[in-house]
């Protein structure tokens, strides 16, 4: 069919305030951004292949007014971090009188949001992209296309775009492989957007995917942004060998990344299978080391095993961990600031994501507060960062000031110097590695830089970051690329953390002084019947 449309894809500023950033280790690496988009390039690969489509990340580039006066149609959208951005690329496409479609997770949690873009498409785009391309080809120029939840097949899932990326500008490219979590955790909307039964790839979709960025030149860092990959466990067995043979033939181009579950220190062989595929990290959440929090928010998986026992397992099979924790939960009972560093120390995970107690849109936690008149009136209002410092939307359980003061206190410890490159130095010891690191250009000048640069992550930095790194040279230099990468996250990590102290401690002075804004209570949700 003969209908060109020119479609401008475009991936929405961050706040500046957030955890995720990574800015100094960016510029260490000559990146100027940790991830690429890899939503929208699989979204550019649902549209018909004759339609042009020009992609700019407003977290990398300019968007510029030739962008908005090329385009026939433009579309935007993200997680709820890229709110205030996206809202502002609604109003600026409607100032331009360019048609915009808004998707992913913020608008699917809170589309009333975005009235005023013409589309909005909520839940995975795979099985709805097609109504809404009949749709435009009708010539209606507004709609809302929505999916079930959880229900679409990803092995019709297409193949991304990747060409549409400027590959150099990212600290690593993602690929998935499922999607949906088996467990069901009070806080987290990922079982609301993706459902409890995951889904996964063919292992040849995704043998193909990292094809095509073989293809494009890339090298080095893939991330599996699933979100628990062993969720299905089952399939992961299947393709592991499969992935394994594909490194092999191509000498390990690429090392691996991911999310998972604390169960995966229990399976021995799955560990060895997925360092013998070239993974090197992943991202657990471990959320609170007491035992009730982790009872009332449903995550008793991680009440099942030592957590230090877990990790050490993790660390020796040559995976090193990051891990998240929160603070905010109602269960605790008096301060948790001390059990919460003695859990972050004993484990030796150096990257933590602590963060406050926030209720997203969709999730349990927020319908039961909601029902209890503890949740804040989302009003819309600008976002100021991530949980790390836009936590804490309702009434806490215990007295707010007392939440926010052990959350300062657990930054100030973990992200101390000695504290950080303590815990990396013990990791070095741990992490055995079987394969070396595969060098990439640039990998030379982003550890230079580091040497020349880290004293600028604060006082009392260098000193710890050349015992640790001296440390892993003598006792298992295997590990040195990876420790030298946790140590380029601290010129983020110690900035940033002292940034967010400063911020909680203005929040508390607020408190102490009575100044803190009441936020109005969530109106309650009404059924409507007929």
């Amino acid at each position: 069919m003969s209908d060109p449309c020119k479609v401008l894809m475009v991936f929405p500023l961050f706040n500046a305030g957030s955890f995720w950033n990574y800015t100094e280790a960016c510029d260490l690496a000559g990146a100027r951004y940790p991830a690429a988009p890899l939503g929208l390039v699989t979204v550019a690969a649902l549209l018909p292949a004759h339609w042009e489509i020009r992609l700019v990340n407003r977290n990398t580039e300019q968007l510029e007014d030739a962008d908005f006066d090329w385009a026939d149609l433009v579309m935007t959208g993200g997680m709820l971090p890229q709110r205030n951005d996206a809202l502002r690329l609604v109003e600026r496409c409607r100032a331009a009188g360019k048609p915009v479609v808004v998707g992913g997770p913020d608008v699917t949690s809170s589309p009333d949001l975005y009235a005023r873009a013409d589309f909005q498409v909520l839940g995975e785009a795979e099985e709805i992209m097609g109504d809404f391309i009949a749709t435009w080809r009708a010539g209606i120029r507004h709609g809302v296309f929505t999916a079930a939840m959880g229900k679409t097949d990803v092995t019709k899932s297409p193949l991304p775009r990747f060409d549409l990326l400027k590959l150099d500008q990212y600290l690593h490219v993602g690929v998935q492989f499922s999607r949906g979590c088996p467990f069901s955790c009070e806080f987290c909307d990922i079982i609301e957007l993706y459902g409890r039964v995951p889904r996964t790839k063919t292992n040849e979709q995704v043998l193909a995917e990292l094809d095509a960025l073989y293809a494009l030149g890339y090298r080095g860092h893939v991330d599996f942004v699933d979100d628990n990959l062993i969720g299905n466990k089952k399939a992961l067995r299947k393709f592991l060998p499969g992935l394994k043979r594909w490194q092999e033939e191509r000498n390990f181009p690429f090392e691996f990344s991911t999310e998972a579950s604390i169960n995966l220190a229990d399976d021995a062989d799955l560990l060895r299978d997925l360092a013998g595929t070239n993974f090197f990290a992943v991202f657990i959440g471990i959320e609170s080391p007491d035992t009730d929090t982790l009872v009332m928010t449903q995550k008793k998986q991680n009440t099942r095993r030592s957590l230090r026992q877990s990790i050490e397992t993790i660390h020796r099979a040559g995976i090193f961990v990051n891990a998240g924790f929160i603070v905010g939960f109602d269960s605790e009972k008096g301060s948790i600031a001390a059990g919460m560093i003695d859990c972050i120390e004993d484990t030796s995970i150096p990257v933590c994501m602590v963060g406050l107690l926030y209720a997203l849109p969709t999730t349990q936690l927020t319908r039961r507060l909601r029902a209890e008149g503890r949740l804040f009136a989302d009003d819309g209002q600008p976002q100021s960062g991530d949980q790390c410092t836009a936590g804490l939307n309702f009434e806490t359980a215990r007295p707010r000031r007392d939440v926010l003061d052990d959350y300062r206190r657990v930054l100030a410890a973990i992200y101390d110097p000695v504290a950080y490159f303590g815990r990396v130095r013990r990791l070095g010891r741990m992490l055995r590695r079987t394969r070396g690191h595969r060098m990439v250009r640039g990998d030379l000048r982003s550890f230079m830089r580091l040497l020349l640069r880290i004293h600028r992550a604060g006082p009392g930095t260098a000193g710890p970051f050349w015992r640790m790194l001296l440390d892993c040279a003598l006792h298992n230099p295997r590990a040195l690329p990876y420790v030298v990468m946790t140590s380029a996250l601290y010129l983020h990590l110690g900035p940033f953390s002292r940034q967010v102290i400063g911020e909680i401690d203005r929040e508390i002075t607020d408190v102490d002084a009575g100044r803190r804004q009441v936020h109005p209570p969530a109106a309650e949700a009404v059924l409507v019947t007929a």
